[in-house]
């Protein structure tokens, strides 16, 4: 069969996305016709800026979520006699067209790409959201109380940010640390911190309820607590959840993005207790719990939604980085940045194969960003 055109590979790889440009569109129109009742995820859309980025964005969760659907091929799938072939030639024996063509093993370029979607976004944002968790719970009493614990905390967290970023995690990823037990210790220590977080936020808003409380409390510290065991390997030994790889790297991602989020949290504390309505609540006798969760937590949203948008680009950035040399999550996995690795060895004669995924990193992160830009612009009219 003749290969394919320019045209006609890009005619049939948006028709492979016929999936998530369907979910694309419901999810949009849906947005944009009850946005007043959105809050500030509402007012995005009447930010362009922002809807760009939120289209970008939306379409790589859409596709990691539809990859089995997108993608034509396996992406560990091997065809020798495509190995190194330009886009648009077909496979054989399926009838199906290579249209990034193929790389230097004989799989596809375009489902490679697909699939390491998923990689991404089982990552970036969980991880980012743990860190957030981390951040806001010590850098909250941190701010609000100051003295010795405020030193002793921003002494640690200057110490972690004085590092370089790159190398620390490039250190923590290593065969070497993997080894040893610091990995599972980290995340018995930072994953326990989420689960402290959901339980002062549900007790100092419902202490006064107990029997509230309680129906709040008891699936926290169950599902919280199952969560947990199963996350540093307690009960996970054959990795069922997330293998010794993938744990270091998502523990590394939390412990580098933490300090960050501290300080922002810190910073915003510190600057919103001074505030009337917090002397209100005070005044009220309010405990300082409540009063940091429940006054000034959800004032300091603005500012940390625009962070959390911005550092899932940088995990992004960092995780490519860390498949880029050989430290991903797997070999033999579809990573974004360890087929760029795989690719860029043979680029001046074969550019076909590095090419699209580092299109998708280029994009997802120009997306976060302008998704921040557009937040950033809509929550200082609040």
């Amino acid at each position: 069969m003749e290969p394919l055109g320019s045209f006609q590979i890009l005619t049939t790889a948006v028709g492979h996305f016929l999936p998530v440009w369907i979910g694309l569109v419901l999810i949009m129109g849906a947005s944009a016709l009850f946005k007043r009742n959105l809050s500030l995820y509402g007012r995005l859309f009447d930010s362009p800026v922002g809807m760009i980025g939120l289209a970008l964005v939306l379409f790589w969760v859409l596709t990691a979520i539809f990859a089995d659907m997108v993608a034509p091929f396996d992406p560990l799938e091997q065809y020798r006699a495509l190995k190194n072939k330009p886009p648009g030639m077909f496979e054989t024996e399926t009838g199906q067209a290579f249209l990034f063509g193929g790389d230097n093993l004989g799989r596809d370029v375009f489902s490679r790409m697909v699939h390491g979607s998923q990689t991404v976004m089982a990552i970036a944002p969980v991880a980012t959201l743990f860190a957030f968790m981390v951040g806001i719970t010590l850098g909250l009493p941190a701010g609000y109380y100051g003295g010795i614990f405020d030193t002793g905390l921003s002494f640690l967290a200057n110490l972690v940010l004085a590092f370089p970023v790159i190398l620390l995690f490039y250190l923590l990823v290593t065969p070497e640390i993997r080894s040893t037990a610091i990995p599972t210790t980290m995340a018995a220590v930072l994953f326990l911190i989420p689960i402290i977080f959901f339980i002062v936020f549900i007790y100092c808003r419902f202490s006064t309820r107990p029997d509230l409380m309680w129906k709040l409390l008891t699936p926290v510290i169950l599902i919280g607590g199952f969560c947990y065991l199963h996350l540093i390997n307690a009960w996970n030994p054959a990795g069922v959840w997330m293998d010794g790889n993938t744990l270091n790297i998502f523990v590394s991602v939390v412990f580098v993005n933490s300090p960050t989020v501290f300080r922002i949290v810190r910073g915003l504390t510190m600057d919103i207790k001074t505030r009337d309505y917090v002397a209100a609540a005070q005044t009220r006798g309010e405990g300082p719990w409540y009063i940091m969760m429940w006054e000034i937590l959800p004032n300091a949203r603005g500012p940390l939604i625009v962070d959390a948008c911005l550092r899932i680009g940088y995990t992004t950035i960092l995780l490519g980085t860390l498949g880029f040399f050989g430290l991903g999550v797997s070999p033999e996995s579809s990573d974004w940045g360890m087929t760029i690795n795989e690719g860029r060895k043979l680029l001046r004669l074969f550019p076909w194969a590095a090419l699209p995924p580092a299109l998708a990193i280029m994009t997802l992160v120009l997306g976060l960003n302008l998704l921040a830009d557009g937040l950033r612009e809509q929550s200082l009219k609040d």
